[in-house]
């Protein structure tokens, strides 16, 4: 018999289901996924940290879960990092039975053995639009009869915003992959997934992996990746100044950004970063090459966004967001250097864009 479990926004709204995951109360910001597949990818997705994730496709957990082991390259088989991220998980119906050539355990096993909660049976289409109109907001997953959206005695009380999340899903010191491989590019983990390392090693580049407070300028390199991640990008001021110190430098070297990436290259450069509404997490946001007709369709997973009305004049805005007009990447006029709000490494998906890692590779020449 599984426990009634509840979520509580802080506006005061509650929604009753059952509890599937770990039996514990957490707090979170919650956030909606609109993606039909990749669970598994998104619950490692280090961006997720401090969040309460929905996803609004209703069945999930039928596919089950895959090997959740590190392969002979130091990366998970499988997943995008080497555990689970969110705060909690809330599914409108989590299928119990599972089938899937590849899997390992159900879901439900996973987050009970990472202590994650999870809820099924919300109506998570009132959920959505509940967010969609008020926008994200805290809440609390509660399997106590008597708690409020409050809790109490620890950090998960503060604001989401008040927190450095990407310190607490960095890497602790460097890591380095597919090492004498030929040109070494600096990647700065703010949160990254396992899939951006995949996609510059099958290139043939050795990836030397970075904390995102490390001082990168005193390495040698050939170009600098700036890696996703959760939060706010204001709480990266260490980030920003190295690579402000990096675009200052008289050799100039190429410079690939991604989603948190994205937004920390233009705090660099003199922009500005905002917070959106309910930010964008899916795997069908189109997005057009800017000064083209080009469009793609992308994965995304971002709560903040690039004002490129505040780029310096040497930069422009490379990609909009065709749904809100939204900034989707930035690029110098003159040296090698881009970024992508969204994820061309996109695992589960799309791939559309992975061609901007041919591009960040030729460049290093």
């Amino acid at each position: 018999m599984t426990r009634e479990a509840r979520l509580i926004l802080s506006d005061g709204t509650v929604f009753y289901g059952r509890s599937f995951g770990y039996e514990a109360d957490t707090v979170g910001e919650v956030v909606f996924n609109t993606a039909m597949t990749g669970y598994p990818e998104s619950l490692t997705d280090p961006s997720y940290a401090g969040q309460i994730l929905v996803t609004t496709f209703p069945l999930i957990g039928n596919y089950g879960v895959p090997d959740t082991g590190i392969g002979s390259d130091k990366l998970p088989l499988f997943m995008e990092s080497d555990r689970i991220h969110p705060k909690a998980l809330v599914v409108a119906d989590y299928s119990e039975e599972y089938s899937h050539w590849n899997a390992k355990e159900s879901l439900a096993a996973w987050l009970k053995r990472e202590k994650i909660p999870a809820i099924t049976g919300i109506d998570t289409r009132r959920l959505t639009k509940v967010l969609r109109e008020h926008g994200v907001m805290m809440g609390k997953v509660s399997l106590t009869p008597d708690s409020s959206a409050k809790g109490e005695g620890s950090d998960d009380t503060l604001d989401y915003g008040s927190v450095n999340w990407v310190e607490k899903v960095s890497c602790k010191e460097i890591i380095r992959y597919n090492e004498g491989a030929g040109k070494k590019v600096v990647l700065v983990d703010c949160g990254v997934k396992a899939n951006i390392i995949r996609c510059l090693i099958r290139r043939g580049v050795e990836v030397i992996r970075v904390p995102w407070d490390y001082d990168f300028n005193e390495l040698e390199f050939d170009g600098l990746f700036l890696a996703n991640g959760p939060g706010d990008p204001e709480r990266c001021g260490k980030t920003v100044e190295h690579i402000r110190a990096f675009l200052n430098n008289k050799e100039v070297r190429p410079c690939m950004g991604i989603c948190l990436g994205n937004q920390l290259l233009a705090r660099a450069a003199g922009a500005s970063t905002y917070k959106l509404k309910y930010g964008h997490r899916s795997h069908n946001q189109p997005v057009r090459k800017v000064g083209s007709n080009q469009c793609f369709i992308t994965s995304q997973n971002h709560g903040y966004a690039v004002d490129d009305s505040t780029l310096p004049a040497d930069w422009e805005a490379l990609f909009v967001n065709m749904n809100d007009g939204s900034n989707e990447g930035i690029r110098h006029k003159t040296n090698p250097w881009m970024s992508a709000q969204f994820h061309p490494e996109a695992c589960s998906g799309p791939t559309d864009t992975e061609f901007m890692f041919d591009e960040f590779v030729k460049m290093l020449g």
